[in-house]
């Protein structure tokens, strides 16, 4: 079977892929940035990488009109809270528009719960991108999940923040909202045996865990299994924006995203029940269970995919990271430092493990000032960390930093900045002559710009210097 997946570098079609290509599938990858693509998708003959834009019905294309299931994994497409209702709909058109006229049987779409009648923008623009994919060419089969728990998803990263950073929560009213968290193994189940099934042509089906539960119990559940003792007072006064601020300050999430999370937060997600078990074969695990499971994946550094790595999560990139990828010279200013490597492999082990729990080296007090003032103005911080110790893809966050080139073979590092700047910012690492090339780069904007590079210039001199010290260590 010749199987389309759309946002394949997204959280869930970055784990969906092996499965497909495990059950002896050809899959095609649809990416808007191939740069984004896991390297070992490029050497797997059942894997094609197109590069495609549902919001550029152009490039459309490049998909090949022989695909015979397509799963449609597109969601945000901007981390705005005004604009992504419309981009998300006109992806569906454009989907739509393209897919009608090739030979595609089925169409599977990944939803939210959308029971209530009052529903927030999110999850509204979620049922409208399911009735612009309705068709009468190919069949559509919905899945619609509600809490996806799993090392690296959003909601669970966010309750882990919550409850290993605060002892005494002090908490907005929404934390007694109702849900039904589902373990992303299960969402993946669901999923895969969906493909080719004639019984869930276009029907749609509400997927959840066995047990309902308040983000409040959550929270002192997942508390539980990590032997942590944890107390809530949840109270009325706090409102949608101060809800926002209270998730932007104390976890990884941006305020964007915290915005739409606390709208969507707001609404009851219990789904409807189905045979949809029965027929798939599929018994959702516990909510115990998908946290204990999440934790086994975290310890074993064996985290497929992760929210932190999508754009989404960025406050400044959006778009393909071929523009940002050549650093420019002129009307720049750098900051650049060499020495000789005294052991190539260790100092390489070294720049592949920097940031997350590592740190930096050298003045790591000063790069948590500077996360935290970054937090202040409305920036990521340094809170997202990395998703692994010591491998880093294209793509991937890193602390406040995106990575744009990375290289082991060609010792090559390349990071472009990702908190509040007057400007652009690049941090290279290249070895090459048995020297290590540490290049800063910064194009400003405007005089701000030009202010800020001289007014953090002093901290530069020793951070830096003290940075590729540690780095050529023997």
């Amino acid at each position: 079977m010749k199987i389309l997946v759309t946002g394949s570098t997204g959280y869930i079609g970055k784990r969906l892929i092996p499965i497909l290509i495990n059950e002896g599938h050809q899959v095609v990858c649809a990416v808007r940035d191939a740069l984004r693509v896991d390297k070992t998708y490029l050497q797997d003959e059942n894997i094609t990488i197109v590069e495609a834009d549902f919001l550029k019905p152009e490039t459309l294309k490049n998909i090949s009109t022989d695909v015979d299931v397509a799963y449609y994994l597109i969601h945000s497409m901007s981390n705005t809270s005004k604009d992504f209702e419309s981009l998300e709909a006109s992806c569906a058109k454009n989907f739509k528009s393209h897919f009608e006229a090739t030979n595609l049987k089925q169409v599977i779409y990944l939803s939210g719960i959308t029971n209530e009648a009052e529903l927030s923008k999110h999850l509204q623009s979620r049922k409208n991108v399911e009735e612009i994919l309705a068709s009468n060419t190919y069949a559509l089969t919905v899945f619609k999940a509600g809490i996806i728990v799993g090392s690296g998803s959003s909601s669970f990263e966010i309750i882990r923040d919550l409850v290993e950073k605060l002892p005494v929560m002090v908490a907005p009213k929404w934390l007694n909202t109702k849900t039904q968290p589902l373990a992303v193994r299960d969402v993946l189940a669901f999923l895969s045996k969906a493909k080719g099934n004639e019984k869930l042509y276009n029907k749609s089906f509400d997927i959840f865990g066995p047990e309902i539960m308040t983000y409040k119990e959550m929270l002192l559940k997942f508390a539980k299994i990590r032997g942590l003792k944890r107390y809530i007072l949840t109270i009325p006064v706090m409102t949608p924006k101060l809800s926002s601020y209270w998730l932007y300050f104390v976890t990884s999430t941006s305020y964007k995203l915290a915005s739409n999370l606390v709208d969507s937060m707001g609404v009851e997600i219990v789904g409807k029940p189905s045979d949809i078990n029965q027929i798939l074969d599929v018994t959702p695990i516990t909510y115990t269970e998908s946290v204990k499971l999440a934790f086994e994946k975290i310890e074993q550094n064996s985290i497929i995919s992760s929210w932190k790595d999508s754009m989404v999560s960025s406050g400044r990139l959006q778009n393909s990271l071929h523009k940002y990828i050549n650093v420019p010279k002129y009307g720049c200013f750098t900051d650049y430092k060499e020495r000789k490597v005294m052991d190539e492999e260790k100092t390489i082990n070294k720049i592949w493990s920097i940031g997350g729990t590592t740190g930096w080296y050298y003045g790591n007090v000063l790069w948590k000032v500077r996360g935290y003032l970054d937090k202040l103005f409305g920036g990521i911080g340094l809170r997202r960390g990395r998703t692994h110790v010591s491998e880093l893809d294209v793509g991937d966050a890193l602390d406040f930093w995106r990575v744009i080139f990375s290289d082991k073979k060609e010792k090559k590092l390349l990071l472009y900045a990702e908190m509040k700047l007057p400007g652009e910012a690049w941090l290279e690492f290249k070895i090459e002559d048995g020297l290590l090339k540490q290049t800063a780069t910064f194009r400003p904007r405007g005089l701000a710009g030009r202010f800020y590079w001289y007014s953090v210039l002093p901290f530069h001199g020793f951070i830096f210097s003290g940075m590729i010290n540690k780095l050529v260590e023997a």
